[in-house]
C-alpha cells in the first residue's frame, strides 16, 4: 500500500468545509435567538435590542459560510 498524501488543495477543501459549517452553526444560532425572542412576545424595544444584537452575528456567520464555500470551490478546481 502506498502512503496516502494529502495535497494542500485537499486540505483547503476540508478547511473550507469546517469554516462553512462554523458559519452555518452561527446562522442556526441567530435563527434560534430571534425565534426565541419572537415566541416570548417581547415589547417592541426589547425585540429591537435582540435583533440589533443578532444582526452583526448573522452577517458574520453568513460571511464565514460564503468564504468557506469559496475555499471548497477553489480547492475542487485546483485538485
Amino acid at each position: 500500500m502506498e502512503p496516502v498524501e494529502n495535497s494542500p488543495f485537499e486540505m483547503l477543501i476540508w478547511a473550507g468545509t469546517a469554516v462553512s459549517l462554523l458559519g452555518l452553526l452561527g446562522l442556526i444560532w441567530c435563527i434560534w435567538q430571534v425565534s426565541r425572542a419572537k415566541r416570548a412576545k417581547l415589547p417592541e424595544e426589547d425585540m429591537r435590542a435582540v435583533l440589533k444584537k443578532a444582526l452583526p452575528l448573522n452577517l458574520g456567520a453568513l460571511f464565514l459560510s460564503v468564504i468557506g464555500l469559496m475555499m471548497v470551490i477553489i480547492g475542487v478546481f485546483l485538485v
